[in-house]
């Protein structure tokens, strides 16, 4: 690897444990949503993406509902969301697509492919060069307007990134989630475009791990980890670049972050896989008693949760979950039906009419909900590796 970009620290045995934990709850999933696929994997793989596009862009001021999310990469037109940010998801939408179409053919990473993800992403933004390197100096500034971390010269960023392609063609023999993260990092400091750097090393990041094959690559995204915990994510960047282009730090701090990510997403997850199939098993018996189509399920899951429905989001749902389309007419026929069964409420006339959950499809959805155990906010490194290597205090932890 090229010493010219940040250098992949050696895992330790911590490091190994943790990494054989996160591994351990992804087969778990993986026996759920790959092994035993289920009519329900669907609608979780389709949360899990719209999280990661919401999380993801979130962190870049990008702000919208889950709602928009979906109706955005759904090609819906969303309610809420102002133009700007409809592109920004839609671009990025179409790069994680790109992104996760690859997992199934492999992936090789060449600057070619980089560059396309960024137009992809920024094409909307003609300012920003969409698809070439910057050719002038980038500095990242905090909400105060001081410069906190500014990036290596543009004279240095072809350079830079050939080594940063090369290192991801060697692979070498660290874990992949060390290769992804690395990849993630020296993307990041390197900056090697006038904007969406941070989108960019975030879809790289998930494009290495595609190779992982434990789990779907949808499922090992840490995007909507890092869009919660974005103060955590800034500060350890911080922490590692020191305010500016330091290859010779070590990242070590920033691998452990990355880990602690996945092992608390891998958590969320698992809870997410009972959550989904109480709610699609509480469903298929509210179906089964108002002798309503089966196709219905996977659009009152979304109603249950909050989601408001229109009819052709119905339509897209129905070919999504069953594989087969539906027209206009049973669509409205079908929502008519859900109306007067009392599980979807209408509101609107014409081209505005949207239905909402009932009272008794969010009851539904709140039972579930309050069976769920809380989220995860354990540090592996204390509550598992420490267990399993009593004495041994972990580097960097």
């Amino acid at each position: 690897m090229c010493a010219a970009i940040f250098v992949t620290p050696e895992p330790d045995d911590a490091d190994m444990m943790v990494i054989g934990e996160i591994e351990r709850l992804r087969r778990e999933l993986s026996h759920c949503v790959v092994d035993r696929p289920r009519r329900w994997v669907g609608h979780l793989r389709r949360m899990s993406f719209a999280r990661a596009v919401q999380g993801s862009n979130w962190i870049e001021g990008y702000r919208a509902s889950l709602d928009d999310v979906l109706d955005t990469i759904e090609d819906e037109e969303p309610l809420d969301t102002v133009e700007e940010t409809r592109l920004a998801l839609t671009g990025y939408r179409d790069a994680m697509t790109y992104v996760l179409s690859f997992a199934e053919d492999g992936v090789e990473v060449d600057e070619s492919l980089l560059k396309s993800l960024h137009f992809m992403m920024a094409k909307h933004e003609l300012r920003v060069r969409p698809g070439h390197y910057r050719t002038g100096d980038v500095w990242v500034e905090d909400e105060a307007g001081t410069r906190v971390y500014e990036a290596p010269g543009a004279e240095l960023v072809d350079e830079l990134m050939g080594a940063l392609v090369e290192s991801l063609e060697e692979g070498g023999a660290a874990p992949v989630m060390f290769r992804a993260a690395m990849a993630h990092l020296n993307l990041t400091m390197i900056h090697p475009f006038r904007d969406g750097n941070g989108r960019m090393a975030r879809a790289l990041q998930t494009m290495v791990l595609s190779g992982e094959g434990i789990v779907s690559p949808v499922f090992s995204s840490v995007e909507e980890y890092l869009g919660r915990n974005t103060a955590d994510y800034y500060a350890v960047l911080s922490e590692v670049g020191q305010g500016s282009w330091q290859p010779q730090n070590s990242a070590r701090p920033w691998i452990r972050f990355i880990l602690r990510a996945h092992y608390r997403q891998a958590w969320t997850l698992r809870r997410r896989v009972h959550e989904t199939e109480s709610l699609y098993d509480g469903i298929s018996q509210l179906v089964d008693r108002r002798q309503l189509p089966s196709r219905v399920a996977g659009v009152l899951a979304d109603a249950a949760r909050g989601r408001r429905i229109r009819r052709s989001i119905y339509i897209r749902l129905v070919e999504m979950t069953d594989g087969d389309p539906i027209s206009d007419l049973t669509a409205s026929r079908d929502l008519k039906a859900l109306v007067d069964a009392g599980v979807l409420d209408a509101t609107g006339a014409g081209r505005g009419r949207t239905y909402h959950g009932s009272g008794e499809l969010r009851e539904l959805w709140s039972a579930v909900r309050s069976a769920r155990p809380p989220r995860s906010q354990d540090d592996p490194y204390v509550t598992f590796a420490q267990q399993q290597l009593p004495g041994i205090q972990p580097r960097g932890a």
